[in-house]
């Protein structure tokens, strides 16, 4: 069994190609990007209403359409920003919040978490989440990884 070692970081080298291994290298690197979906608060239909019935179709064909081209990793919506409980631990004893860290005007209403060769493919697929027709994605590339 692999376990995934933490490899050292260069966005600029890292993020815009694929690093394959060499003649004498026995690993390659794995790229993920994490897609963060953000929507205006309490802007996200009811999936019971003709909206969301669509709105979630169209999420439900994407996340096809990435795991058949074989970059999906997972996808999933988020509960509501009113769900969320912050977590500070300060003079050694944690500190609970209801709610997200700051205040916000959009909230994270979900992420997809995909394997691309690059990052030009990850924000070709970044740009088909219905997300970005009306709120945004913000695509984060998760530090490299590699396999042993």
């Amino acid at each position: 069994m692999s376990t995934l070692k933490a490899q050292p970081f260069d966005y600029y080298s890292m993020t815009r190609s694929r690093v394959r291994p060499g003649p004498d290298e026995q690993e390659a690197w794995i790229l993920k990007y994490l897609f963060l979906l953000y929507n205006p608060e309490g802007d996200r239909p009811s999936p019971q209403s003709p909206e969301g019935a669509t709105l979630f179709a169209e999420y439900r064909d994407l996340n096809e359409t990435m795991a058949k081209s074989g970059v999906l990793v997972d996808s999933a919506p988020l509960q509501p920003a009113s769900a969320v409980t912050t977590v500070r631990v300060r003079d050694g004893r944690p500190v609970l919040t209801d709610g997200p860290a700051a205040e916000i005007k959009e909230w994270l209403g979900g992420y997809t978490l995909v394997e691309c060769e690059d990052l030009d493919q990850a924000l070709h697929w970044a740009a088909k989440v219905p997300a970005a027709s009306n709120a945004c994605v913000v695509v984060h590339p998760l530090a490299p990884m590699s396999r042993s």
